[in-house]
């Protein structure tokens, strides 16, 4: 008779009717089966308490499992509920352990397992270690997590898979990588959990490519290793050896996670690479991929930054779901894509729709005012961003007001606003006022812009800028004497300015030129149709 009431009927929407529901029928059914929130939970568990099952230790850990690791998961309730739990049992100490390591607060997990330990009857076993290496895993406390490690060899448990996994990831996630080798050895004895672990830390710390050596050594593969190599590689600023990788992984008939799909239309956005997106586009569609906040939004910028803006618009009015992550990207999308007044516009939407705009989003609607030349409303957004909805400006958000006013001649204005501002000027910002002195002939400020650039302690690149800025200052007003000067400087010193470079996409390939280069392969051709462009 039990198994009639494991129906997958819903739970009534009120607590009048929930609670008849469950009137006279098992409760811990009704938990397994029919619980799917933490409003239900109470109701269920407010019953369970009138009942008397509560007492019952297997009941109480019931209801403590599914507030602390549940997809509905609410970590303080659990934790009243661990308090109020009469003689809790090893499983139950576990299940709050377990809750509190994958929570916001990790250092809990830990601080229970040490009353556990000390203050309890009850003694750790095999499932309760893993948990609190992967608190301190979180917390980035490997040298003291070093300290449980010594206890597990102690205790004879260093060959337990599960808990060397997690030891491994210790290390490795905290970037103790000599330690993390020495227990992951030639990885003969590890599976594929702790290969992932080796290959996500890497790469998340910019060695991709020993991560690509543990990736190709790897006995068997996943789609979390695929994902963790092509994410890896496309942090690193390696887009194209993550869309090679993506071929392999094609060939090798792994199907792809959204994960991968989304760093993929990262690497395509960052090489501009059209056809590449469009296609990776339609594998979503064709395979049904839920259209998410992340993937509809990856899928935005990837149109937005090769772009085909009209295919980006197309994709913003037709997803299921807007979060403001796809209200940022279309507008800073359609800001540097030459339709400014449309961001403006779209800006303006998003003040009227249910979420509010956050420090990206002015980003966005700044640029918009910026390439339109649209000094007031510029200063207005800048206002309201500070004055309505209390956002602190960023150095990205005032780099955007000294540009517009910069390029608008208003040179006092921006001088004024870069005094004014509450942390130091950096690069971007001397280098923009340069470039403004240089369009309005300022040679007084771009000298003071130029000095506080080098005083940045820049780099080679930065400091080439400079003189080259500071230089066609010189010569805009025409001081070519002081122009050339800093020309030799530049020899002098033995910098180069970087050459402008073009990406073009040509049948799904993407090929880089720089400007007056000749080593490209293709450079010929490209001459001879530029040649015969101008004689038709």
């Amino acid at each position: 008779m039990a198994s009639c009431c494991c129906t997958s009927t819903p739970l009534p929407s009120s607590s009048t009717s929930i609670t008849k529901f469950i009137s006279g029928q098992p409760y811990l059914s009704i938990l397994e089966t029919q619980c799917s929130t933490i409003k239900d939970l109470q109701i269920i568990h407010a019953q369970i308490i009138k009942s008397g099952l509560i007492k019952d230790t297997i009941a109480a850990s019931r209801v403590l499992a599914f507030a602390a690791t549940s997809p509905a998961a609410d970590i303080n309730y659990a934790l009243k509920v661990f308090n109020q739990t009469q003689n809790p049992n090893t499983f139950t100490w576990n299940t709050i352990i377990r809750g509190f390591s994958r929570s916001s607060n990790p250092r809990m997990a830990i601080s229970l397992f040490i009353d556990m330990l000390f203050h309890s009857s009850m003694d750790p076993d095999r499932l309760t270690y893993p948990s609190v290496f992967k608190a301190y895993a979180e917390l980035g406390m490997a040298q003291v997590g070093a300290q449980l490690h010594g206890r597990i060899l102690k205790l004879g448990m260093q060959f337990d898979v599960y808990i060397c996994n997690c030891i491994v990831h210790m290390y490795a996630n905290c970037g103790c990588f000599i330690e993390a080798f020495e227990m992951f050895g030639d990885g003969e004895d590890m599976d594929v959990v702790s290969w992932n672990s080796m290959i996500m830390s890497l790469a998340k710390v910019g060695k991709v490519d020993d991560a690509r050596e543990l990736f190709d050594e790897m006995p068997q593969r996943n789609c979390v290793s695929w994902n963790s190599m092509i994410s890896g590689y496309v942090r690193a600023g390696k887009w194209g050896e993550a869309l090679s990788l993506f071929g392999t992984m094609q060939a090798e008939k792994m199907k792809p996670s959204e994960f991968t799909l989304v760093s993929l239309l990262n690497a395509s956005a960052q090489l501009g690479a059209l056809k590449q997106g469009e296609w990776i586009h339609d594998y979503i569609k064709k395979n049904k991929v839920e259209l998410n906040v992340i993937v509809t939004t990856a899928i935005i910028n990837m149109y937005c930054k090769c772009g085909s803006i009209e295919s980006a618009c197309q994709v913003f009015e037709s997803a299921p779901v807007k979060g403001l992550s796809c209200w940022n990207s279309m507008i800073m999308g359609l800001a540097t894509n030459g339709r400014e007044n449309e961001a403006i516009e779209l800006f303006s939407k998003l003040g009227s729709s249910d979420l509010e705009p956050d420090d990206v989003s002015f980003i966005g609607v700044l640029m918009a005012c910026n390439h339109s030349g649209l000094v007031g409303k510029a200063k207005h957004y800048f206002h309201l961003m500070r004055e309505r909805y209390k956002i602190e400006a960023s150095i990205k958000h005032y780099g955007c007001m000294i540009d517009v006013l910069g390029r608008a001649g208003l040179l006092k204005e921006a001088e004024t606003l870069v005094k004014s501002m509450p942390m130091k000027a950096d690069g971007v910002i001397w280098g923009s006022l340069l470039s403004s002195c240089r369009s309005y002939g300022d040679v007084k400020m771009g000298e003071w812009a130029y000095r506080n650039l080098i005083n940045l302690g820049v780099g080679a690149d930065e400091e080439s800028c400079g003189h080259v800025l500071l230089s066609n200052v010189y010569a805009s007003t025409g001081h070519f004497d002081m122009a050339m000067q800093e020309r030799i400087l530049m020899k002098q010193k033995q910098i180069d300015k970087n050459p402008g470079c073009s990406l073009i996409e040509v049948n799904g390939e993407v090929h880089e030129f720089l400007s007056g280069g000749r080593l490209h392969p293709q450079t010929p051709l490209l001459q001879n149709l530029i040649l015969d462009d101008n004689f038709t």
